[in-house]
């Protein structure tokens, strides 16, 4: 390069001294020596450069405008576990004009969640985010700053604490026990598992939110539509989009996602106007729940960060969305991979019975005094973790990450799924063996990068008390009340379907078999001193005596013994 330009300069010199006639040398020669000097600086800052900015990282052959698009897998979190095995533990997709960055790796994975915490503390909002979260006012969209540190901490600090937790456990414990009665009444008859451990999740969380749950009569249809709505949304949520890749599309909304995630947030905006509308009308002294303590913080004007009802309302999406699918789909997994390998069931079954006993039912209590079924969760959020791909970070700004520059505003994807099942960290990664979790104490805290399904650093799930509450409660209680069995005609299948939440590709079909008396769930609610009263269109629990119980027990007769 060097002599070229130099042998450009001299050959356009030389023709000029020709035409100079009788020219000064010492010009033409000053002349000669800047151009070096031009040149040797150019070299060394296209080296300099070259090192203070580093290439993209690898990946596959793009094409012009669409990029990678079209050789997108629908199952994303093994399509690209595929690639990192052809391109390393961090790699790059084209998606459309958006830039995707793929990382595969424990050490990258703490790069970006630790050592650079506050540059990946954003989103990339996609447009079905911004239409179910009310503009992206969120606790799981909302960028970082001031609002989102005021969410979190009302989430975090308040409403999800364990204090507020253990304040609601006779929530949880009659919303399982619910379930009990209800798949003791259908016992040996096939049962959508999935489906009833939603309305389970649903009920409790509605529950804490306003006090409403869906009654015993309408637990099937208004199950399976609940269901559905929040299956169709968190679909949307993972689904790649035109309009997040090509910003100048958006508009026209080619796939329609931004009107069909319209149409379904707008029918549980409906919900929470209606629910919003009667806590106005009560005093402050009735029903001290959630959303009371919501519209109390709405109230608030003093506040520095205000919290308004978009706010209020995003919260509550939230809670119902985010909460549901979630839990029910792991508990779900769980009973399949014990059903699929009866001896860590029967394990599991007598670890229950030593610690609980056969006459009496699941509390709470007991959860603690259950190593084996704690392993067996943290297990199943190895081998189906609820997010594969957690919730993709974005960065403030541009930054190095394994040698490799990730531009500012970069789609980045953390392969969760992937790194749990790397077969250089986990002995036989496809297994399912809560074994494992035995021998080493792994945790979620979101401090080890071999095993964080919850996430980590700032963004790290706000839920992670009450989803570990729940799916322990709620998978003791089936088990130990029930064998279960696949329905006839159902085969093992324990395919995945991917989503921003991870599910079931098929359904699991299975019959319960009570383990106990009937008599034992009749004693236990007559001892618990509640009943079951229903109050318009939900059901709550108020205290009763024993006499009174009686009176209520036309609840419980479809109990056989």
């Amino acid at each position: 390069m060097f002599k070229l330009i130099t042998s450009a300069v001299s050959d356009a010199c030389s023709r000029w001294w020709g035409s100079a006639n009788g020219a000064d040398e010492e010009i033409i020669s000053t002349v000669l020596i800047i151009a070096a000097m031009l040149s040797i600086f150019w070299l060394v800052w296209m080296l300099i450069s070259k090192d203070t900015h580093p290439p993209l990282p690898p990946g596959p052959r793009s094409l012009p405008l669409v990029g990678n698009l079209l050789s997108l897998d629908p199952e994303l979190h093994s399509y690209f576990a595929s690639l990192a095995k052809t391109y390393g533990p961090i790699s790059r997709l084209w998606l459309g004009k958006k830039l995707g960055i793929l990382i595969t790796s424990p050490a990258l994975a703490r790069e970006v969640l630790k050592l650079n915490d506050t540059t990946f503390a954003n989103r990339d909002v996609p447009v079905a985010g911004v239409e179910a979260a009310y503009g992206g006012n969120d606790i799981v969209w909302s960028p970082y700053g001031d609002q989102w540190r005021m969410l979190r901490k009302i989430v975090v600090r308040e409403m999800l604490s364990n204090q507020t937790l253990d304040s609601v456990y006779s929530l949880r414990r009659r919303e399982i026990r619910n379930t009990v009665n209800y798949l003791y009444n259908r016992a040996g008859s096939p049962v959508n598992v999935g489906e009833q451990m939603f309305l389970t999740v649903l009920n409790v969380i509605t529950g804490m939110l306003w006090g409403g749950t869906v009654k015993a009569e309408d637990r099937e249809s208004l199950g399976a539509e609940f269901r559905q709505v929040i299956n169709e949304m968190t679909g949307y949520l993972g689904m790649p989009n035109l309009s997040d890749f090509y910003p100048g599309l958006a508009r026209f909304d080619l796939q329609g996602v931004q009107k069909n995630m319209k149409v379904l947030a707008k029918r549980f905006d409906g919900i929470f106007e209606t629910m919003i509308a009667q806590r106005r009308k009560m005093s402050g002294d009735e029903n001290k729940d959630f959303l009371q303590f919501l519209l109390q913080r709405e109230d608030d004007k003093d506040s520095k960060t205000p919290f308004t009802m978009v706010h209020l309302k995003a919260l509550l999406m939230d809670m119902v969305v985010g909460g549901t699918d979630t839990t029910s789909n792991t508990v779900e997994f769980a009973l399949a991979e014990m059903m699929n390998q009866p001896e860590i069931l029967k394990k599991a079954q007598q670890e229950l019975e030593t610690v609980v006993g056969k006459d009496n039912i699941v509390e709470e209590s007991h959860i603690n005094k259950l190593p084996y079924l704690y392993a067996i969760m943290k297990e199943v959020l190895r081998l189906h973790p609820t997010l594969p791909l957690l919730v993709p970070h974005c960065p403030s700004e541009s930054c190095v990450i394994g040698g490799y520059m990730v531009p500012k505003g970069a789609r980045v994807f953390i392969n969760a799924w992937a790194i749990h099942r790397d077969p250089t960290i986990w002995e036989n990664p496809s297994e399912f063996s809560p074994e494992r979790f035995l021998v080493n104490e792994w945790d979620y805290s979101g401090n080890d990068f071999n095993y964080f399904p919850f996430g980590s650093g700032r963004r790290i799930c706000a839920g992670t008390a009450m989803a570990e509450r729940m799916f322990m409660l709620l998978l003791a209680s089936l088990i130990h009340s029930f064998d279960w069995e696949l329905a006839p005609g159902e085969k093992h299948d324990l395919s995945e379907k991917f989503g921003i939440v991870l599910k079931k590709k098929v359904a699991l079909m299975a019959i319960p078999t009570p383990r106990f008396s009937s008599s034992t769930i009749i004693r236990e609610i007559v001892n618990s001193n509640y009943y079951l009263i229903p109050n318009g269109p939900h059901l709550t629990m108020e205290g009763g005596g024993k006499d009174e119980v009686a009176n209520y027990l036309h609840l419980l007769n479809q109990i056989t013994d």
